[in-house]
């Protein structure tokens, strides 16, 4: 057994840039699953909108820790092999695709019933619609809420330790079976995560408030 130390820490931090690179799949990832999401749940044709409510109800019905479980124990079993990076990316992608689709379509279905019924008295295709006339609306809606949600990301990573992937939590585990002090070793962990995260948290605030502000003239 030792004493926590500096190196220690700087191992922990290091580990953060693998934290935000896993970070950074799941919101890509989910960004492009979310935004198809979205759009089904909006979308004209019944089956999609079918499709995308069970895609939604399944993975926000159930913890993300067991969607990791089920991913990285249940690849080999179907006969994948699959390392923790994958497992950890494929999960979180899913998992965000239907929060940042559920929370995109909320949006899309906040533009006024005039915007549609214009769109509609143009004739516009479903496509154009959402393109000319619904999404850039919808964007403006959506960013403060995405941006806060990507600190649900960056906390929802440190799952990706039960799995054995080495990011901020499993960096801090590693030192803490080392050195037994897990009181300093963890708060070392959460103060890294709370550098992370607070800003986003401001940046989102932020966006909110001059929304709010915006609608209010």
């Amino acid at each position: 057994m030792r004493t926590f130390g500096p190196n220690d820490f700087l191992f922990i931090l290091a580990a953060a840039r693998w934290t935000l690179a896993l970070s950074l799949i799941a919101f890509v990832g989910g960004a492009i699953g979310g935004l198809i999401v979205a759009l089904s749940r909006t979308s004209d044709i019944a089956w999609l909108r079918t499709a995308s409510a069970a895609f939604i109800q399944l993975f926000q019905g159930t913890p993300l820790l067991l969607q990791l479980f089920l991913i990285f124990f249940g690849a080999p079993v179907l006969g994948f092999d699959i390392n923790p990076w994958v497992a950890a990316g494929v999960a979180l992608v899913l998992n965000s695709s239907a929060f940042l689709g559920q929370i995109w379509r909320g949006c899309i279905e906040a533009i006024p019933r005039g915007q549609w019924e214009a769109a509609d008295s143009l004739s516009l295709s479903y496509r154009d619609r959402m393109r000319d006339v619904i999404l850039p609306q919808a964007v403006r809606i959506a960013v403060a809420p995405t941006v806060g949600y990507m600190v649900q990301i960056i906390k929802g990573t440190s799952l990706a330790a039960i799995i054995g992937f080495t990011e901020i939590t499993r960096a801090g585990q590693i030192i803490n079976n080392a050195t037994f002090q897990p009181l300093i070793v963890f708060s070392a962990v959460a103060a890294i995560y709370f550098v992370l995260c607070w800003p986003l948290s401001l940046v989102a605030a932020g966006i909110e408030r001059r929304h709010r502000k915006a609608l209010a003239r």
